[in-house]
């Protein structure tokens, strides 16, 4: 691709250059000399450096420049560089570190990509090869680190979570807000653009870890205890919202009658495994875990490895208009098998009932109740699914 139809793409996809900068000064000429031969369309971040970095941006008044008072972290100076982009009209921004480990002539792969993709909800990370001579082994351990807990918050397998060469969708992500300002706001980012259906991938990039003139300003200790607090925050949001949330738009979008045809029957899981799931879906449902049912059916069929959705599908035996029965069948049930009084009518159940003066009876009736109906579901599905396999067998000869 010739430079100049390149920066016509950059124009028709209203596409810039963010780089942020903190005490580069021995990189920070040559990286934006590399990156204008693609594109005009720049923003560089000075986040209050204290070198000679505002001499060397005099050279270039054909910029755009962000020049901070203090040095409040690379991602603030990457939110300030966002807002300062979408003010002014563009709906991605290409992102290159200072420090000179990028290569620019990289930039057209970021925009070739972009190009191809029908939806333009889509986040690239810039892949490197962490296996090359010269990485050090704390990078690819960090990277290692991140590219696992960003699976486990999204369920999306990386190959590099770290780059800060990147091509973030501006006017997707302009909804989001964003709480973080150091190195984790990288982290802060893809995640949450995962999460708010915005698909994150990588592309192929160099990277030279061997210059001389390198500076990082990454805190071994501070900046990882950041990004560790806020993957642990990250995962507690995942299992108890944005996992259940994302089941049930599924479930939802799906309807009753899909969810039976592709889901239950139409899934390619043994009946084996799909009885199992009804069975624990049922039994954390009438489990008296009430305000956990949802993240404890899915951890647990995670950790059992059985179908997640099936399971979270059957644990809403408990949706409200059912409450005031299991409620009443627990207590009525505990109180026979404990040998103890029970002088409630139906009509005088409801959610609010003082579970405490009946705690023994109700905990004691709910176990046996939720095992029973979930041992009862399980063989009886068991039974079904294995004869609609048999049929389905039968019918394809």
């Amino acid at each position: 691709m010739n430079q100049k139809l390149l920066s016509e793409k950059f124009k028709i996809l209203k596409c810039c250059v963010i780089i942020p900068t903190y005490n580069n000064y021995k990189t920070l000429q040559q990286v934006i000399e590399d990156v204008l031969v693609y594109t005009e369309d720049v923003i560089v971040v000075n986040d209050g450096s204290t070198d000679s970095t505002s001499e060397i941006l005099i050279q270039f008044p054909q910029i755009q420049q962000i020049h901070l008072s203090q040095n409040k972290g690379k991602g603030n100076a990457l939110r300030q560089g966002f807002k300062q982009a979408d003010s002014l009209g563009y709906r991605f921004a290409i992102t290159i570190d200072s420090d000179g480990q990028h290569f620019p002539e990289d930039i057209p792969a970021f925009i070739e990509a972009l190009e191809k993709e029908e939806n333009k909800e889509v986040l690239f990370i810039g892949s490197r090869n962490m296996t090359q001579h010269g990485v050090p082994k704390k990078s690819s351990f960090g990277n290692k680190f991140s590219n696992f807990w960003f699976w486990v918050e999204t369920g999306t397998r990386l190959q590099d979570t770290q780059s800060g060469f990147r091509l973030y969708p501006l006017f997707a992500m302009k909804k989001l807000k964003f709480y973080t300002k150091k190195f984790e706001f990288e982290i802060e980012a893809i995640v949450k653009a995962a999460w708010s259906g915005i698909e994150v991938k990588n592309i192929p990039i160099r990277i030279h870890y061997e210059l001389e003139d390198r500076v990082s300003h990454f805190r071994p200790f501070k900046d990882f205890t950041r990004i560790s607090i806020l993957n642990t925050w990250f995962v507690l949001v995942t299992f108890f919202y944005i996992k259940p949330r994302n089941l049930f738009r599924k479930l939802k979008k799906k309807g009753l009658k899909r969810f039976v045809m592709e889901d239950l029957l139409g899934n390619d899981d043994s009946a084996e495994k799909k009885a199992f799931s009804i069975a624990l879906g049922v039994f954390i449902g009438l489990s008296p875990l009430w305000g956990f049912h949802t993240v404890t059916v899915i951890f647990l069929a995670l950790l059992l490895n059985l179908n997640k959705v099936i399971a979270f599908a059957f644990s809403n035996v408990s949706l409200p208009p059912f409450i005031p029965f299991i409620l009443y069948f627990s207590l009525k049930l505990g109180s026979w098998l404990l040998g103890e009084s029970f002088v409630l009518s139906m009509s005088e159940i409801d959610p609010s009932i003082e579970l405490v003066k009946y705690l023994k009876s109700y905990i004691v009736g709910s176990l046996v109740l939720s095992v029973t109906a979930a041992v009862s579901c399980g063989i009886v599905s068991y039974v079904f699914l294995m004869l609609f396999e048999r049929k389905k067998i039968l019918d394809n000869g």
